[in-house]
């Protein structure tokens, strides 16, 4: 499954990262690369428990972003 995934810079230049279908998944990283390969193991991580429980994975419903400029 493909999620989509917001990459957000902080205020202390760190990255994070968080999946509007998975409530509740973020990750982080002090680079692009560090904040992707993070969000990877979260969203691996975050199905692999929601399994566990029993509970159901949402299906991806998101299916893109674009940076508007304004």
């Amino acid at each position: 499954m493909d999620y989509l995934v917001v990459f957000e810079k902080a205020e202390d230049s760190t990255i994070w990262a968080r999946v509007p279908d998975l409530p509740g998944c973020y990750s982080s990283g002090e680079t692009m690369d560090e904040a992707k390969l993070n969000i990877k193991e979260a969203i691996e991580f975050h199905i692999e428990g929601l399994k566990e429980e029993g509970l159901e994975v949402p299906e991806p419903s998101s299916f893109g972003a674009e940076l508007i400029h304004v």
